[in-house]
């Protein structure tokens, strides 16, 4: 059996999503794993929310002792499948997390996302950016179909802290690009230091 399908089916096995697993020098397999996620109901507009009732109303989060079961179940599975590898280390999502499903898009839609193409953007560019480009970063948002989905941005600068900005000043244009999983190489949640305290991205 693969690697990626064991290590698969013993996460899954425990309640848990896989979020992405990688090998690294000197025999390192790192495994990401991360709670289930399940999309919101539709409630009734005026309905109370009954998880922010009963004071549960952040995003649930893997703990020390969940990474602990998932590595002793891996450990026991990757044996039997007679994996090679020097060391085992499991753990969350950092702040980099990979978006692998559409769930997953579903789930952090509206955050900003580093998306990297598989194929230079080329004709479909239009003038607007170079033709070579593979990689963006932007609003992640749903598309107009199921399974499309846009990555929208500006090329406005940064300013610092306390500039100020000109009444005048006109802002660049949203730009847009559309995407489907299978045209992506990877799509990642912008690593953005959020001071806001933890659950602020509400995943």
């Amino acid at each position: 059996m693969a690697l990626q399908q064991v290590v698969e089916q013993t996460v899954a096995g425990l309640g848990f999503d896989l979020v992405e697993v990688e090998r690294s020098a000197g025999g390192l397999l790192r495994v990401t794993i991360d709670v289930p996620w399940q999309e919101p109901a539709q409630a009734e507009p005026d309905a109370p929310d009954a998880s922010d009732a009963l004071g549960q109303g952040a995003p649930a989060a893997i703990t020390v002792e969940d990474c602990e079961v998932v590595t002793r179940q891996l450990q026991f599975a990757l044996e039997v499948e007679g994996v090679d590898y020097a060391r085992l280390e499991v753990s969350s999502p950092g702040i980099d997390r990979l978006l692998r499903h559409e769930q997953d898009l579903r789930r952090f839609s509206g955050e900003v996302v580093d998306v990297v193409l598989k194929q230079p953007i080329g004709a479909a560019a239009q003038g607007q950016v170079s033709a070579n480009r593979k990689r963006f970063r932007g609003q992640l948002q749903a598309g107009q179909e199921p399974g499309q989905w846009q990555v929208v941005w500006t090329d406005e600068p940064e300013r610092k802290p306390g500039q100020k900005v000109s009444k005048k000043y006109v802002p660049p244009p949203a730009q847009a690009l559309g995407f489907t999983l299978d045209e992506v190489k990877e799509v990642r949640l912008a690593p953005i230091v959020n001071f806001k305290g933890p659950g602020a991205r509400g995943r």
